[in-house]
């Protein structure tokens, strides 16, 4: 695929931050690429970042046909960038394309355009401990109102430099998690399986209302018998039973299969722990909570990685861990594997790719 490269003229050019929140600074350039069914995809360009125009009669709009990834790029202590199995968010990016009804795009093809699109850029991927957030999105644009899968679509990638995801204590100061026991966040057969913009609307509610009694985040459970532990928040979560053993809920197909959770999945064994996937109970953890046979508690994801939990609100009971703060086998986890992130960790496992960006 041809990529046309738009150059922004220095004056137009914003000066890269030092200090930001996460989400709200984009960079200078962006990626886009449109669709029309019989034609495939084309107008493939590297440009500014910028507004695009929308029909009000667009289905995304209307319909909510869209989904998105998430993933994140490294500043190694050599000056180059890390990207951490970035092809495996691209093969996830096209199953939430089929679930979608959407179309795909290659993997190859998308892969290679991000390394372009960071190679105009390389500036805005700060120093570590922050990293630049990558964010592929894919929205449905035929004007249409009536539901059905659109004939145009536009797929984009833009890029945000991003601190701590969590601003108040980072990852080390453990959450407050609120259980919500009356709405769900997917059920069975829905697309709880993938990013989809929808999943998320549907947790608004509930995280705002908890938001004011103090709460950070929320864990869900399952959208039948409400028993079942799912996700906290936007991210995968995991107990750790006598500072040896991690249990995460098992994928139910309401459950993201995050790739930061499949990555501890191999990563934990080789650090000497026990990890395992299960159905979790919601009143079983709780009760083991109480009796300290569950010592830590953490969200899984890209964006926050490795997040302690320092106590849950269930049914107007706390259930809190430790001194509430992240425990050693989170710190253990988190230090392992951004080490992996950042390249200041061999990485046994091909999970990272350098893009030489300083020429050494």
């Amino acid at each position: 695929m041809t990529i046309e490269f738009i150059s922004i003229p220095e004056a137009d050019k914003r000066a890269v931050p030092t200090e930001f929140t996460f989400g709200k600074t984009f960079t200078n350039y962006m990626f886009s690429q449109s669709y029309v069914e019989g034609e495939g995809w084309h107008d493939a360009k590297i440009h500014q970042y910028a507004p695009f125009q929308m029909w009000p009669a667009s289905v995304v709009l209307h319909y909510a046909q869209e989904f998105f990834e998430g993933a994140k790029a490294y500043r190694r202590p050599d000056g180059n960038i890390n990207l951490f199995r970035f092809m495996d968010n691209c093969r996830r990016f096209n199953s939430s394309a089929e679930r979608m009804a959407m179309p795909t795009v290659d993997p190859e093809t998308h892969f290679d355009t991000l390394v372009k699109l960071l190679e105009v850029q390389p500036e805005w991927v700060p120093d570590a401990p922050s990293t630049l957030y990558i964010r592929p999105t894919m929205i449905a644009n035929s004007q249409m109102l009536g539901l059905g899968s659109a004939r145009e679509y536009l797929h984009y990638i833009i890029l945000s430099p991003v601190g701590s995801y969590f601003a108040a204590g980072g990852t080390t100061k453990g959450l407050a998690v609120y259980v919500e026991t009356e709405h769900v966040r997917a059920f069975p057969g829905g697309t709880g399986a993938v990013k989809a913009g929808g999943n998320y609307a549907a947790s608004v509610y509930v995280s705002e209302q908890v938001k004011k009694q103090g709460y950070a985040q929320v864990l869900w459970l399952d959208g039948l018998e409400r028993r079942y532990i799912e996700e906290v928040g936007a991210m995968n979560i995991a107990f750790v039973y006598n500072g040896k053993t991690i249990v995460t809920p098992e994928l139910s197909g309401t459950i993201l299969p995050g790739i930061t959770r499949d990555s501890l999945l191999t990563l934990a064994p080789d650090l000497g722990y026990k990890m395992t996937e299960a159905r979790l109970d919601v009143d079983e953890i709780m009760r083991d909570i109480a009796s300290g046979e569950i010592t830590e508690a953490f969200g899984i994801g890209t964006a926050a990685v490795i997040a302690a939990v320092g106590r849950f609100n269930y049914k107007g009971n706390d259930y809190t861990l430790g001194d509430q703060t992240s425990g050693p086998v989170s710190n253990h986890l988190r230090e392992t594997l951004t080490g992996i992130q950042f390249g200041t960790i061999a990485d046994p496992y091909g999970w990272t790719t350098t893009i030489n960006v300083t020429g050494a």
